[in-house]
């Protein structure tokens, strides 16, 4: 055998090993616990998707360790994820609107919603449902408007920034109401003071109030979706009830997906999207969406970060009108 032949057979040989290389490289990762940061106090759709997540995650992955870190409309917890650090390529983000709300609320945040982060996978939409204590002297939207007008009212919400917050913000510029927004640390901390009456209307997240509405402790005056919900019957959009009442662009939805920094590794990225696919694919999660009256979402990738760079422009615009800052 010549020394030339032979330089070949080895470079044919190399060649054969490279594509089990990158796919041995690609089943390495995770070397070490995933962390699924969920930047809301617990109790709060975000922390509850999440935990579902989480759970069948691991069949599929390994040990994902769920981390509440709440503050500041999610910024804080999103921005200690844009500066990376120890064991920054083993940490994701549930991120939600307050990912692409907050830049437009907080000045000067050292992160840029779309720029410094990786879209590994949106996961559910919802609407938002415009709630009232079940003892409530209010009925309709009409009714609560007409007394809106008159005499101070208070929503509640997760926190400065989330969907809640800003939906209740738009139907108050777009309404002409008197209304002060009442922020908590999440929705696990909201909901108590909406079910005791301590302030008026919430337009929170659907899966918070679906059961509350469904046992009557709650009354639900419309969704904040473009069309009407499955899951509630008889209640309709705040577009279709509102429409001569300075309500028919009224459309609010919520998402939630998860991102890492922007040096989250490719192999962790498409380790994830696999895993992820087979988790939605899940029938206990597809129960589980159901429960909470969501849909399963489809983009990843480019694609959901096209997403998310659209849901800035639309809250830019939410902002622009209620004069937020």
């Amino acid at each position: 055998m010549t020394s030339m032949f032979k330089r070949a057979v080895c470079l044919l040989a190399l060649s054969a090993t490279l594509p089990l290389a990158s796919l041995a490289h690609a089943a390495d990762w995770p070397t070490d616990n995933v962390r699924l940061v969920v930047p809301y106090a617990p109790g709060g759709t975000t922390d509850i998707l999440s935990r579902k997540v989480a759970d069948l995650l691991q069949k599929e992955i390994g040990t994902v360790v769920v981390e509440n870190r709440a503050g500041a409309g999610s910024t804080m917890a999103t921005g200690q994820l844009a500066r990376g650090g120890r064991g920054s390529d083993h940490t994701i983000l549930m991120a939600s609107p307050g990912h692409t709300i907050g830049p437009v609320i907080y000045k000067n945040l050292p992160y840029d919603p779309v720029k410094d982060f990786t879209f590994i996978r949106n996961v559910i939409e919802i609407p938002n449902v415009m709630v009232v204590p079940a003892d409530s002297p209010y009925h309709s939207v009409k009714e609560f408007i007409d007394a809106a007008k008159n005499k101070e009212m208070t929503f509640s919400s997760s926190g400065v920034g989330s969907s809640i917050h800003m939906s209740g913000e738009l139907f108050k510029t777009m309404t002409g109401t008197k209304m002060t927004h009442v922020p908590f640390r999440g929705s696990g901390e909201a909901l108590p003071a909406l079910l005791s009456g301590d302030v008026d209307v919430s337009f929170e997240n659907m899966p918070t109030v679906l059961p509350h509405i469904k046992s009557g402790k709650l009354r639900a005056l419309a969704v904040t979706s473009a069309e009407p919900s499955p899951y509630l019957p008889g209640v309709e959009p705040l577009s279709k009830i509102g429409a001569d009442m300075g309500l028919g662009d009224f459309v609010t939805t919520a998402w939630f997906g998860l991102i890492g920094d922007d040096s989250l590794p490719d192999d962790a990225v498409k380790t994830l999207q696999t895993a992820l696919d087979k988790v939605l694919d899940d029938q206990s999660f597809k129960d589980f969406v159901a429960q909470i009256g969501g849909e399963t979402a489809s983009e990843e990738g480019d694609a959901f970060r096209d997403y998310v760079a659209k849901d800035v422009e639309r809250w830019q615009r939410v902002a622009s009108q209620a004069e937020l800052k």
